[in-house]
């Protein structure tokens, strides 16, 4: 017995210096691994590097909608060919190089370009630049710059009002920051509901404008934008969107009937308001595409309108139908229109197993 717990003794020990001495050759073996890239660095063969002027380059402020240029100045300080492979994708940038290769010594250019947007912000990308330099394959360049106004405009938006004389629409007031002289070339809305009186011809640093707002021409949605271009070379573009107030809004906007059954009607409850505050009366609530059952149960007074109980029956199935869609039509004595979509799911079966 004894002697064959000596003999598990003297394997346990072995086992361990086997594992140590393995360990110690891989260790010598991930010294060696680390060490190749230096050899070879120092065996004396030509290799390119690739040396940028700047590793960042900044275009400071500039202009809105502008088309920014800039170049990035490089020179192959190595003793061997430089290929450079590819400048990768940046988002919003567009790079060009006259050529790929440039031998020992040559400098060349990276030219940059990109677009500012319309509003004020601060651009920061990165350059990735992928060559053949064995110390550093794949350069990085950042690049930033800030986008300011040079022209400024109050409001930037305006919310329009049924019930003002020329919908509330108050002055814009067009002027730019660094006193340059500009004129106004064109003043256009959404379907043409907003106009202003202006001389193209007249250069000033400050405008003053009076919108003329024909509410008989807005859009159905109530909403757009007015676009105003100008011949500041650092503001071409002024963009103010506008909307009205509706005269009435529906809560929910829309009405969602989840796992309906054929024929079960469900309640629901919708709110009809005035936004101005004003009295109205409720005619009729019914089905515009007469797909679903509606009627009203219950009508209640609240504050600037009421709250109806309204019951949906939903149609029976169509096959291969998930759902049914239906439009609920609100009308207001005197002859407006509300309109609420309303959507229904049927649940979701399961395929019958198969009997065998």
């Amino acid at each position: 017995m004894e002697r064959k717990c000596l003999i598990l003794v003297l394997f346990v020990i072995s086992c361990a210096l086997f594992l140590q001495a393995g360990c110690q050759e891989q260790a010598k073996e991930t010294v060696i691994t680390k060490e190749k890239p230096q050899a070879a660095a120092e065996s004396g063969k030509p290799s390119s590097k690739i040396t940028f002027e700047s590793e960042a380059f900044d275009f400071g402020e500039v202009g809105p909608n502008n088309k920014n240029t800039g170049k990035i100045k490089f020179t192959n300080t190595g003793d061997a060919l430089l290929k450079i492979t590819k400048v990768a994708k940046c988002c919003g940038v567009v790079t060009r190089l006259d050529k790929m290769e440039y031998g020992p010594g040559e400098s060349g250019e990276l030219e940059i370009t990109w677009n500012s947007g319309s509003s004020p912000s601060v651009f920061k990308r990165k350059l990735i630049i992928h060559s053949n330099d064995p110390e550093t394959p794949q350069s990085t360049i950042n690049i930033s710059a800030e986008v300011v106004l040079q022209v400024d405009w109050n409001p930037k938006s305006l919310r329009l009002l049924l019930d003002k004389e020329n919908g509330g629409c108050p002055k814009i007031t067009i002027n730019c920051i660094d006193k340059q002289p500009f004129s106004i070339q064109q003043f256009k809305s959404t379907a043409n509901c907003i106009t202003a009186d202006y001389d193209p011809l007249v250069k000033a640093t400050k405008f003053i404008l009076e919108p003329k707002v024909n509410l008989d021409t807005m859009p159905k949605n109530m909403k757009g934008r007015i676009n105003i271009n100008l011949t500041h070379p650092e503001g071409k573009l002024v963009t103010i969107l506008f909307s009205v107030l509706p005269r009435y809004t529906v809560k929910p906007s829309m009405i969602i009937l989840w796992d309906v059954k054929p024929g079960q009607p469900e309640v629901k409850k919708i709110d009809v308001i005035n936004n101005y505050g004003k009295d109205f009366e409720i005619e009729s609530v019914s089905s515009m595409r007469n797909i679903a059952g509606m009627k009203v149960l219950e009508q209640r007074q609240i504050a600037n309108g009421y709250q109806l109980d309204l019951e949906i029956t939903p149609p029976a199935a169509i096959e291969n139908k998930i759902g049914f869609v239906d439009e609920l039509a609100v009308n207001i004595k005197g002859g407006e229109k509300l309109t609420v979509r309303c959507n229904g799911r049927y649940p979701k079966t399961k395929p019958m197993p198969v009997k065998k």
